[in-house]
């Protein structure tokens, strides 16, 4: 039996709107017309995949700190027993953050109108496919609260693990910064006033020295040209790796980065054994959360392998054997799920692959960065140096001939 959105009046002028089961659209606005309702629509109600597919469509983001306090209170003001709109209609108003409140305030609107409230989440297309499911699947086991009490802890989780590379990356990245803006300095400003000094001197400079001065000159005088070429061959990467083919191919270049590739791909690895145990442990069939996990995931050539992943489910091959044949898991990773399918508890399996790869991969990162920095130092070192010398070397001959 189908589900339908049913939106009707009734003999009083009343406009209703329900969920009702049945064979056909036609059967079931025969039956409801019977009745002496009088019927304005009739849709199929949104599944998890096509949730899913028009959450992906029109993404924009949410903070999701917010989100995650919003989603706190929602789950207290259920767990006390007030109803669902009700609760809705006190965080609409209480909510701090301006765009989440709009969107509340929305879902709130469709809810009163009789929408369910996956299906109010889910019209705004900006809610995670991950959450909009979730939400289904508390709506129709009726255990909303626990549902999501789940997907908070997901939530937490991923927040802690985004924000602790993000601080590990921070002081490189101020390094790198740093050493960029002191080269740009050396070049196109000290290095030209040694030229103009050299240039009153009758005296042959060094080579290393006729090159330094060579580029700092061009550099000075070309540096408003550099910085549009510079914009613009940004905004050409950023309009190429939206593409559905630069998506791609960047995402095969990451895989392929000696270090960095193996600390990529076990991170989005352990995303997905996160999404995938929240969305099972929610009661989501597997083939519908692999699709949701598909369409939660960042990488666009994961979400192609989680394609290929599920229609092998569907055809009937275990999860560990479809994850295998697409060349990109870990062999441990699919190891662990191997035995979660074979034990019944591969949503506990899922969480565990999450975390054992959770902390691998902050561990290669701490790794990775304390060689990075020492190496910035020493480039940074190198390239004063080499400026220096280049620059003074001349006085040093000069000093020598005069004597």
């Amino acid at each position: 039996m189908a589900q339908y959105v049913l939106k009707y009046a009734d003999a009083r002028g009343q406009i209703h709107r329900q969920v009702a089961e049945a064979a056909s659209e036609k059967e079931l606005r025969e039956r409801f017309s019977e009745q002496g309702y009088l019927i304005y629509s009739i849709r199929p109600r949104s599944e998890p995949r096509a949730i899913a597919r028009r959450i992906s469509g029109r993404a924009r983001k949410l903070n999701p700190e917010k989100f995650l306090i919003f989603n706190q209170q929602f789950v207290t003001l259920v767990r006390a027993g007030l109803p669902i709109l009700k609760s809705l209609d006190l965080l609409a108003e209480r909510l701090t953050e301006p765009k989440l409140a709009r969107y509340i305030r929305a879902v709130r609107d469709e809810v009163k109108t009789g929408a369910s409230l996956s299906d109010a989440f889910a019209a705004q297309g900006v809610f995670p496919a991950i959450y909009v499911t979730s939400v289904m699947a508390g709506e129709k086991s009726g255990a909303l609260a626990e549902v999501l009490e789940r997907y908070i802890a997901y939530q937490r989780l991923a927040l802690a693990v985004r924000k602790k590379i993000l601080l590990s990356l921070l002081y490189p990245s101020l390094l790198i910064v740093l050493v960029i803006a002191l080269i740009v300095f050396l070049v196109t400003y000290v290095v030209p006033n040694f030229a103009q000094l050299y240039s009153s001197m009758e005296t042959e400079l060094p080579m290393i020295t006729q090159v330094l001065i060579a580029v700092g000159t061009t550099a000075r005088n070309y540096i408003l040209v550099g910085v549009a070429a510079l914009a613009a061959a940004a905004v050409a990467f950023r309009w190429w790796s939206s593409t559905g083919r630069g998506r791609e191919m960047l995402d095969r270049w990451k895989l392929r980065t000696p270090i960095l590739g193996d600390i990529w791909i076990k991170y989005q690895v352990a995303q997905l054994g996160r999404v995938l145990s929240t969305l099972l442990l929610g009661g989501i069939p597997l083939v519908a959360a692999l699709e949701t996990a598909g369409q939660s995931l960042g990488s666009s050539l994961l979400r192609g392998a989680l394609d290929k992943v599920r229609r092998l489910v569907k055809e009937g091959q275990s999860l560990s054997a479809a994850l295998q044949s697409t060349g990109l898991i870990p062999p441990l990773a699919i190891d662990m799920v191997e035995v979660g399918e074979s034990t019944g508890a591969l949503p506990s399996m899922l969480a565990s692959v999450a975390e054992f790869y959770e902390d691998d991969v902050s561990t290669r990162m701490q790794a990775a960065l304390s060689l990075v920095e020492p190496a910035i130092m020493i480039f940074m070192g190198g390239f004063v140096a080499f400026v220096l010398i280049s620059l003074y070397l001349p006085i040093f001959s000069l000093a020598d001939t005069l004597r």
